[in-house]
């Protein structure tokens, strides 16, 4: 029998967003078959995406078996969720290098070989076949474009600059993904992110409309990991925190997540870290520097290797003893005007979530520039200089570079 408890598991660790079925703790009970899906729109996964693969193992680790589809098709479309503008139409030989890299990154985090293996699965081997006109009759038939519209997905788009018939399709396009792997894997819950969660539910819909009230289809969602104010973790002002350290080195990796807010410590030791919940409820009460190293030691471990996270931590602490610039985190930061005022700065930089957290630390003596203590957040700062080194509080430093636009 499957990992009676693993719903209340993912529950108590912050992995559950919301689900379609009331009766998920009952459904997950006995063995079923499970999927998550990510597009290949990058070469590289980024750490919302572990989030949801740590999900998909823990529910293999219970005993579930696990399928990782990868959109090979549905990429060649782009999900409109989030987005504001046509995502840009990758060409076919971008999606196929994109696959190679998702799948390798994504291979990190599951089980891959041995008795409860992991299935990874193309959908272009079942789109590549399908006529457009058999697949509008077929499937495109049971949806309504009045409750298509009605989504927050396409609603939003409409009413910030409209919306493409080709992203129209995407909806349909995942909906069936869920219809094919109940036909031929027999698979009953999709797992992903919450901003999933209409495309979910349409192929929840799909698969009731198709086969009636045999089987009971379900969702769960994760939540997006987000800073207090808001915005996704996970991104700075130079980009994406990428999984590949090609793209995001391990010290920028293991730094990014030190510096996150305290608050949102607890939640990630919670989600990324093995340590028990009254673990970790203690040391942040009690000890939130330590948690904080515990935290991102755990993300960089558990996304590079122990010997790659144990190497961050103390290039950190050299960093912190030494002053050395020339080793520390950096942002390249694009200004046109000559001067730009600290709390400007701070938060341009992505070293500080909003003005008013610059403007709290700043009077409680906790930001440097340059070694010097800034005492006033409408201080300007001199752009010609090229650069200069943020620091708060006595371990956080970041080396902004300013690039002229």
């Amino acid at each position: 029998m499957a990992g009676k408890n693993v719903y209340l598991n993912l529950r108590d660790r912050g992995f559950i967003h919301q689900s379609t079925s009331e009766n998920a703790m009952h459904l997950l009970e006995k063995p079923l078959t499970f999927y998550l899906g990510i597009d290949p729109t990058a070469g590289s996964l980024h750490i919302g995406h572990v989030m949801t693969l740590m999900m998909f193992r823990k529910l293999q680790e219970a005993g579930h078996k696990g399928i990782l589809l990868i959109g090979g098709a549905t990429a060649s479309i782009g999900d409109p969720t989030g987005k504001n503008k046509l995502r840009k139409v990758l060409t076919e030989q971008e999606i196929k290098d994109n696959i190679k890299g998702v799948r390798q990154f994504a291979e990190r985090f599951i089980i891959i070989g041995g008795e409860n293996h992991a299935l990874v699965m193309n959908n272009a081997n079942w789109f590549q076949g399908y006529e457009f006109v058999e697949f509008m009759k077929n499937i495109g038939s049971h949806f309504n474009v009045n409750t298509m519209l009605s989504s927050y997905v396409y609603k939003n788009r409409l009413e910030n600059g409209g919306l493409t018939f080709l992203e129209m399709g995407y909806m349909l396009m995942q909906a069936y993904d869920f219809l094919y792997l109940r036909n031929t894997h027999n698979c009953s819950l999709q797992i992903g992110g919450s901003d999933q969660w209409g495309n979910i539910v349409a192929g929840i819909e799909l698969c009731r409309k198709m086969w009636g009230d045999q089987e009971e289809n379900f969702g769960l969602t994760c939540p997006l990991l987000l800073t207090k104010d808001g915005k996704k973790m996970g991104k700075s002002t130079s980009g994406t925190i990428w999984v590949d350290k090609e793209k995001t080195s391990v010290l920028d990796f293991y730094q990014y997540f030190y510096n996150i807010e305290d608050e949102a410590t607890e939640n990630l030791l919670k989600l990324f870290s093995d340590m028990s919940l009254e673990d970790i409820a203690w040391i942040c009460k009690n000890d939130i520097v330590s948690a904080k190293r515990k935290m991102a030691h755990a993300i960089t471990e558990l996304v590079h290797s122990t010997k790659e996270a144990d190497e961050a931590e103390e290039t950190i602490k050299k960093l912190f003893s030494s002053g050395d610039s020339d080793r520390m985190p950096k942002v390249f930061l694009e200004v046109q005007d000559k001067e730009l005022a600290v709390a400007d700065l701070l938060v341009l930089s992505g070293f500080l979530p909003s003005k008013n957290e610059a403007k709290r630390l700043i009077a409680q003596g906790g930001i440097e520039i340059d070694g010097i203590r800034v005492s006033d957040p409408m201080e300007m700062v001199n752009v010609k200089k090229g650069s200069v080194v943020l620091k708060k509080g006595k371990k956080n430093f970041l080396k902004t570079i300013f690039q002229d636009i």
